[in-house]
């Protein structure tokens, strides 16, 4: 058996705009100055909430950055709800789902973002019935802590050798690293190509239809 796992925020989908808003949303809620930056915020995409709104408030204390992660999720869950929201899949996505699915690949995603948000954001595209295995910030530690991908792996019966995660970020990438399983990153999503390189990218994918190569390069099948 063979088993991609996937990040979600900017592998899958292109959701920056919703989450730099509700962060903004969060710290006017607070009563605090000035949000943090677009980059800032990219910056942290992937981690837990709770954390990555530690990296962006370093000098509020642990009730703050709980205080705020409660702000954020009201705000992103206001935005999910407008009749205009959109959070597009990425160019291929869909397509090399199916591709991955209908050649028996076993599909999974590990993710920062709750349990209720990824099934969302699956859901809305008609994605969800792909996946066999969701993992999220509800279900274990967060990236990079390996602990969801392990646990994916063990539920599945799959080796590392066989598994690959397929992510944005430097979070991405380090957890496949600390799970032993190959990493691949994507040029697409919010952290720089030398980043997931200095953290241990084997490959980079500069679109989404290059996955099926690099899963033929790794495996020696599809």
């Amino acid at each position: 058996m063979y088993f991609a796992v996937f990040d979600c925020d900017g592998t899958l989908v292109d959701s920056a705009h919703s989450i730099i808003e509700a962060m903004s949303m969060a710290w006017a809620a607070e009563g605090l100055g000035t949000p943090p930056s677009s980059h800032d915020v990219r910056s942290i995409v992937g981690l837990q909430l709770v954390e990555a709104i530690g990296r962006l408030h370093p000098e509020g204390d642990t009730p703050d950055h709980e205080r705020l992660a409660g702000h954020y999720k009201d705000a992103f869950l206001n935005i999910r709800n407008r009749p205009d929201h959109d959070e597009p899949l990425y160019e291929g996505t869909r397509e090399v789902i199916e591709v991955l699915d209908r050649a028996g690949i076993l599909l999974g995603v590990a993710t920062g973002k709750s349990r209720r948000g990824l099934e969302a954001t699956l859901e809305r595209h008609g994605l969800i019935d792909h996946f066999v295995s969701l993992k999220t910030s509800d279900d274990g530690p967060g990236k990079p802590n390996p602990t969801i991908l392990f646990d994916a792996m063990r539920e599945l019966g799959v080796e590392p050798e066989n598994t690959v995660m397929i992510g944005d970020t430097v979070f991405d990438i380090s957890m496949a690293v600390n799970a032993k399983v190959t990493a691949i990153g994507v040029d697409w999503g919010y952290h720089e190509v030398s980043e997931l390189k200095s953290a241990g990218a084997e490959t980079i994918l500069q679109s989404f239809h290059q996955l099926e190569g690099s899963l033929r390069t790794i495996w020696g099948k599809l």
